[in-house]
């Protein structure tokens, strides 16, 4: 019997990397990241019995239920996966974890979790959705949205953003990028390498909402800021819309047509970057946000860090599978533990 054509390197098609349909607004940019995991995932032959899936609570959330639907899932509590993922790493850290959050489930109620799976360099790909916006509950800013971006219903944002890239970098975390959801060849390209790599890796993906946040003055959607506020209606239903999807080069800036007329500015990295410096990470950051950039690529690199399960000597056999015999330190540890606390 042959192997089909379209069967990747364990045998498997593209289609049994697909979960259940996804019931996200049409033209969301997070149908277009799951589409990436998909691919990337297909690509690299990962065995989906080998994977773990998580999320916390959000429209982000519900990404996971739709891919690799044959893996392992738990879907948490608002801002507690990197928690759970954590506590699943130390169970098995033989398998493969895969966290999808949102900006709202990562910068806000979750950012404590956020900055100690970081700090604990939990080996798993980390992917924010972020769209600047409380999808769920009807369009208040996150804690990403910027300075002075616009509400769909015309208000000011008054409160500075909050940079997960930056933060990330800032508190150690090995591998770090940002990208855009209509950059399909880049973020599959980037979910490929951050599940190469061993320990934490951080991915922001803008993900424009086209429900709350696809308007002029927002710096979520599919457009920079601008200076007058637009005030729409707000409707009961939404219009499917195409995914946006774009091909830069290295270095390239390039203005995005966007599905209400506005244009959103994307600079891609060029190969000068020098992804290994987390000063010049930070700084180019925060020079992209004063020119009113979006700038994409991987941003750091550090692969030298130990992963938790190093950091926590779990050896080669997992938690899950040790037996009663393999956790009893023996009688003389025990005597010797007891004798230290008198």
């Amino acid at each position: 019997m042959t192997t089909p054509a379209t069967c990747n390197r364990i045998g498997l098609e593209k289609a049994d990397y697909s979960g259940k349909p996804s019931t996200l607004c049409k033209g969301c940019g997070h149908d277009s990241i799951t589409a990436c995991i998909i691919e990337a995932y297909y690509q690299l032959g990962v065995p989906p019995h080998t994977l773990m899936k998580f999320s916390g609570i959000g429209c982000s959330s519900k990404t996971p239920t739709y891919f690799v639907d044959r893996a392992h899932g738990f879907n948490s509590v608002h801002g507690r996966m990197p928690a759970i993922a954590t506590g699943a790493n130390l169970a098995n850290h033989k398998l493969t974890m895969i966290g999808v959050s949102g900006d709202g489930d990562t910068a806000s109620i979750g950012m404590g979790h956020f900055c100690h799976a970081i700090r604990r360099n939990v080996d798993m790909v980390y992917i924010i959705e972020n769209n600047g916006t409380y999808g769920l509950t009807k369009g208040q800013f996150s804690a990403t949205a910027d300075l002075g971006s616009k509400a769909k219903k015309g208000w000011s944002n008054p409160y500075p953003t909050i940079d997960c890239c930056a933060v990330a970098i800032e508190l150690g975390a090995s591998f770090v990028a940002r990208s855009f959801s209509g950059d399909r060849k880049q973020v599959i390209a980037l979910i490929k390498a951050a599940y190469a790599h061993k320990g934490i890796a951080v991915l922001d993906i803008i993900s424009p909402c086209v429900t709350f946040n696809n308007h002029e003055g927002s710096t979520k959607s599919y457009t920079f800021v601008k200076e007058h506020d637009v005030v729409l209606q707000e409707l009961g239903f939404i219009a499917p819309q195409e995914n946006i999807e774009v091909e830069m080069k290295d270095g390239e800036t390039k203005e995005v047509s966007l599905h209400d007329g506005s244009r959103l500015t994307v600079r891609k990295l060029g190969r000068d970057y020098d992804y290994t410096n987390p000063v010049k990470a930070i700084e180019s950051i925060h020079q992209a946000r004063a020119k009113q950039e979006l700038i994409t690529g991987l941003l750091y690199h550090n692969p030298g860090f130990s992963d938790h399960a190093e950091l926590m000597h779990l050896g080669a056999k997992p938690l899950c599978e040790m037996t009663e015999t393999d956790l009893d330190p023996g009688p003389e540890v025990i005597a010797k533990i007891n004798k230290s606390f008198k």
